[in-house]
């Protein structure tokens, strides 16, 4: 920056008159990068006479140039590697609530004040009972690629050995089970907390969650008396035809006025209507797709050269699950216990006494109904990754050097898919497991 002082013109300044007057400077400014930030500053002064001369006291116009970050900063700060997973939530406690309770409390106290002004409650779909038009397609394709999922992966299952331990929910993914020792069965005492291995199925790789079908989920509520007037089918299937999915099987309410509601009490609902049961004479062989039970024996081992392809197929069905239950549960309302596994997909749970988990006695049995989550409805099942699946068994003192990964995404890996870039930071891919030796040595 340069500055440079011009003299005082005489039409701005005359000596025979007392006062202040303006000074000229002229700046010359360098030339600044449009992809550059710069901070600028300016002060502005005046010109005192005194004694006849002119004392500028300033004007300033500064420009600091700031390097700025480069845009790919941030995304190497997300991509961060070794990230650890969330911890297990302890048994002896209730889960938190997905949404902060002081939100839960604020929408509650809304709703309550404007049940006691006798105004109706405001609801848009699908809260109100109608479908919501751009989402039908989301369904379908869930369920397209949820068949996919069971089909490729009971497939690889064929190949790809898959251990679970007999006494608790550990999943191994190799050619032998790993020798850590954290077992938590009932028995794991006498075995000091080594694991019981037996041959794993698909539903330890996919873990099936089930739910209740309802014919219309705003009307009446299942006792525990009814509970087994109801089918139960895969959560994941349940949401799809709620949210607009048509299974001749089991079929659905389609509303064509929406209901209404004060508070919590339903003002319309268009009436009780008799709930047909299809799943007493629905064709188990078409209903099969959806289901995991049995699915290695519907389907054969791949040969060799469609192994990879299959792999990628599984993953690809993976993320597309889990995507569209995931814009599927933004608008559909999902409920799930906040003590054990139990998933209900409707805007209440129902009521039949199946909690035996903490302080069930004080609960009657009934669940604690909370808004579920996507690894509720759909969980990832994480197992430890393995980097040789033919080398010798994990240990526990080199734990921490170890990585996981999605049991699904560990068996497509195996099979030679790509990883996705997601599940990378949490596998752990960029250490080198030492022997049990040179462990003692790493800081």
């Amino acid at each position: 920056m340069v500055l440079k002082l011009l003299p005082v013109s005489s039409a701005l300044w005359d000596p025979s008159q007392k006062g202040v007057c303006l000074g000229i400077v002229e700046f010359k400014r360098p030339q600044l990068s449009a992809l550059r930030s710069y901070t600028l500053g300016l002060k502005f002064g005046h010109e005192q006479l005194q004694k006849g001369r002119p004392i500028i006291l300033g004007t300033f116009l500064c420009a600091s140039q700031r390097p700025k970050k480069s845009p790919s900063f941030k995304i190497q700060e997300a991509s961060s590697q070794n990230v650890d997973l969330p911890k297990r939530l302890p048994k002896n406690k209730k889960k938190p609530y997905p949404i902060p309770f002081e939100k839960i409390k604020q929408a509650a106290r809304k709703d309550k004040k404007l049940a006691q002004m006798g105004i109706e409650k405001p609801l848009d779909p699908p809260k109100n009972g109608l479908l919501v038009p751009d989402l039908i397609p989301v369904a379908y394709e869930v369920v397209d690629a949820w068949k996919v999922l069971i089909k490729d992966l009971a497939q690889l299952l064929h190949i790809i050995p898959v251990y679970a331990c007999s006494e608790c929910s550990e999943v191994h993914v190799a050619q032998t089970g790993h020798h850590i020792q954290n077992c938590l069965g009932q028995t794991s005492a006498s075995r000091r907390s080594f694991h019981s291995w037996v041959k794993g199925s698909i539903n330890d790789v996919l873990v099936p969650i089930e739910s209740y079908h309802l014919y219309d989920p705003f009307g009446r509520r299942i006792k525990h008396e009814t509970r087994f007037e109801y089918d139960r089918i895969p959560a994941i299937v349940e949401l799809c035809i709620q949210a607009g999915l048509d299974i001749p099987e089991y079929p659905s309410r389609r509303r064509t006025s929406p209901i209404r509601m004060i508070g919590k009490r339903v003002m319309d609902r268009g009436g009780y209507v008799e709930e047909p049961k299809p799943w007493r004479s629905a064709n188990s062989y078409s209903l099969a797709d959806f289901d995991t039970y049995g699915a290695c024996g519907r389907f054969p081992p791949p040969t060799s050269s469609d192994v990879a392809r299959i792999a990628q197929e599984t993953v690809d069905a993976y993320e597309i699950v889990r995507m569209g239950v995931e814009k599927l549960m933004k608008k559909y309302t999902v409920k799930a216990c906040g003590y054990c596994s139990e998933v209900h997909v409707g805007p209440w749970g129902h009521n039949a006494k199946l909690c035996g988990e903490f302080k069930h006695q004080w609960r009657d049995g009934k669940h604690g109904w909370q808004d579920a989550t996507v690894d509720e409805v759909f969980p990832p099942n994480y197992v430890w990754h393995v980097q040789d699946p033919k080398g010798p068994p994990m240990t526990g003192a080199l734990r921490r050097f170890y990585g996981k990964a999605p049991a699904v995404v560990e068996v497509c890996m195996q099979a030679g898919a790509q990883i996705p870039r997601k599940y990378v930071p949490m596998m752990r891919l960029d250490i080198v497991v030492p022997d049990s030796e040179e462990a003692r040595l790493v800081a």
